[in-house]
């Protein structure tokens, strides 16, 4: 019969047992009462949460060992398409100072000679470009050190924007374009002066679109927050090709450079966990096994730890410690930058950044993961149902921004919204609540988990075992360590984004 009975019970365990005051057999512990079961089941509910989105996403598909704490690694940003420069003075003879006359009416016929004196708006050692209002970056400004547009040969062509003479607007539309074949070329500083053949004239008075570089940058901040596509492309002449007579011989050719460095660091993690050997040889309901219980446990907590740091980290070194990078400060500080407020955002709002965000000429991000707080995963999930919920008539008429489908992506309930730029996936990340966060545009294939791993040693989860002595008491204990030794690498800026308050 005793094995029916509970033992160890106590009333502030959850057991109401009121008769306890005159029960005794030698022990502090009440049994309770020992005519009834208590129907105790077999089982106990369990909390079970998605703990870390973000860590088992780089842990799964994006973990590639180190076999150095401090390890480097290289960027490469081609150089074809970054083949353009901004006209910041033109003149008809080699003089052109530092104004920006208009171009009278007949200067530029097809055949004549103009001078032009171009910069350019990215560092030519590794093709680093501006970021999208973002002052911490690296933005560079037109006649900055490295950025002569160092590209520009004889025998080019190349495509000048012109808009009407005088025009006031901050930001010009071109109403036509010149064409000018290079002739020759003659460093100035950080910009070069082109003699220019003109290949295709205007007979109106003109004037080039982006001779202002004040224009184009808030030189107040250092920040960068003019777009691309509306803003900047206007302003921008390019290489159209080159044109040769026949017999000509070998032409004039140029050398880029497209390699950047970088370097990360590693982190230690450590969780440890001690019990006395009593404890561990006690069995108990439910989990009989105290070890295996809080061995579980800890192991999700060290994980948890882990996600905390890869995204609030940031990169360092004190006092022979080593901190790894976390996508928050890198994302803050080299990476576009968009602002988020649901009360007031708009889809259109929204389809504006995605637009800036994944703009195929400095991204083609078609790996990246949204990691979202919960305020805005509610929002993007309500703007993508209000046209089907409100206003959709039929299948032929539905929002460009809209749920497509959910699904399990490494446990991780995922949600894909399709829009105009292509489908988002979409994770819910609770470690983002309660910042200034709202969404993280992380491409999974530009971040790296580096655990590091040499000489036969794994230190990626390793479990260091030992036995401590308890002062005093002469009882052995058991101390294990969960150990991890890894960082985070970050490249291609250009391919994350951030979104705050």
């Amino acid at each position: 019969m005793a094995t029916d009975f509970i033992s160890a019970i106590t009333p502030t365990e959850g057991l109401n047992v009121t008769d306890t005051a005159t029960w005794s057999d030698g022990t502090s512990k009440d049994t309770g009462d020992l005519r009834r079961k208590f129907n105790f089941g077999d089982q106990v509910s369990e909390l079970s949460i998605a703990q870390d989105p973000f860590f088992r996403f780089v842990s799964k598909v994006s973990k590639r060992p180190t076999d150095d704490p401090s390890f480097k690694f290289t960027e490469k940003r081609p150089s074809y398409h970054k083949r353009y420069c901004y006209a910041v003075s033109h003149a008809a003879t080699s003089a052109v100072g530092t104004t920006d006359p208009t171009i009278a009416a007949g200067a530029v016929d097809a055949g004549d000679t103009y001078w032009v004196k171009f910069g350019t708006d990215y560092k030519n050692t590794g093709n680093i470009g501006v970021v999208y209002n973002n002052s911490n970056a690296s933005n560079f400004q037109v006649g900055d050190a490295n950025t002569q547009p160092n590209f520009l040969v004889n025998d080019q062509l190349i495509k000048l924007n012109y808009r009407a003479a005088g025009e006031a607007s901050a930001f010009y539309t071109a109403t036509g374009y010149l064409v000018g074949k290079v002739k020759s070329t003659q460093s100035s500083g950080e910009y070069i002066l082109a003699e220019l053949e003109i290949v295709k004239g205007t007979s109106s008075s003109v004037d080039l679109i982006g001779s202002s570089a004040t224009v184009l940058w808030t030189t107040s901040t250092n920040t960068h927050d003019l777009t691309v596509s509306s803003q900047l492309e206007v302003a921008r002449c390019y290489v159209i090709g080159t044109a040769h007579g026949e017999g000509s011989g070998y032409p004039e050719t140029w050398k880029d450079q497209p390699y950047s460095t970088g370097f990360g660091m590693t982190q230690i993690w450590k969780t440890s966990m001690a019990m006395t050997n009593t404890a561990r040889a006690t069995v108990l309901k439910y989990e009989p096994n105290e070890w295996a219980r809080v061995w579980k446990d800890k192991l999700v907590e060290h994980k948890w730890d882990i996600e905390q740091s890869l995204l609030f980290g940031s990169q360092g070194s004190q006092n022979s410690v080593q901190y790894t990078e976390g996508a928050v400060n890198f994302l803050t500080n080299y990476c576009n930058t968009f602002s988020l407020t649901t009360s007031s955002k708009t889809a259109d709002d929204f389809l504006d950044d995605m637009s800036i965000f994944l703009d195929p000429r400095v991204n083609n991000a078609n790996a990246t993961v949204f990691f979202c707080n919960t305020a805005v995963y509610n929002w993007l999930h309500k703007l993508s149902g209000y046209f089907r919920n409100n206003l959709e008539l039929s299948s032929n008429f539905s929002a460009d921004l809209a749920v497509t489908g959910r699904k399990q992506v490494l446990g991780l309930d995922t949600t894909k919204i399709s829009t105009v730029y292509g489908d988002m996936n979409v994770v819910r990340n609770v470690h983002l609540d309660g910042t200034a966060v709202k969404m993280l545009g992380i491409n999974m294939k530009y971040a790296k988990y580096r655990p590091l791993v040499g000489n036969g040693v794994n230190r990626d989860t390793s479990v260091y075992v030992g036995v401590q002595t308890l002062e005093n008491s002469g009882v052995d204990r058991r101390v294990d360590l969960i150990l991890t030794e890894a960082g985070m690498e970050w490249t291609m800026p250009e391919a994350h984004a951030i979104w705050t308050a």
